[in-house]
């Protein structure tokens, strides 16, 4: 990495993102905030699920799961797609698979004592 990377990179965090960014960032890790979401959505980076089978991997009932998939879409975090009458579940995109994998990451390295790194 050369020094002009560097202050480029120091420089996009001196600029503050717009008030709709932030309440946008600040719902998304709201939703997170809750294990059995974070559960959810790590199954959903991987693949597609339907609620039975979110279910029964992570141990709550239909209904419950049901309630924290339509949290996870009003924030933008999980796409739904339908398959005849089944509906199948999905994280958004790469930006929420890394989001999720670096808070996972990071906790790693905070309960292992592994050091920090860039």
């Amino acid at each position: 990495m050369y020094a002009r990377d560097d202050i480029a990179a120091a420089q996009q965090w001196q600029q503050l993102p717009s008030g709709e960014h932030v309440r946008a960032a600040t719902e998304a890790f709201r939703m997170l905030s809750d294990s059995t979401r974070v559960r959810l959505l790590w199954l959903m980076c991987g693949a597609e699920h339907d609620v039975a089978t979110l279910a029964s991997r992570v141990g709550v009932a239909r209904p419950a799961v049901s309630q924290h998939l339509a949290k996870l879409r009003l924030a933008g975090l999980v796409t739904l797609r339908k398959e005849g009458r089944r509906a199948l579940y999905r994280a958004r995109g790469g930006h929420v698979r890394r989001l999720l994998a670096e808070a996972v990451e990071a906790a790693d390295h905070r309960l292992t004592g592994t050091d920090e790194h860039d």
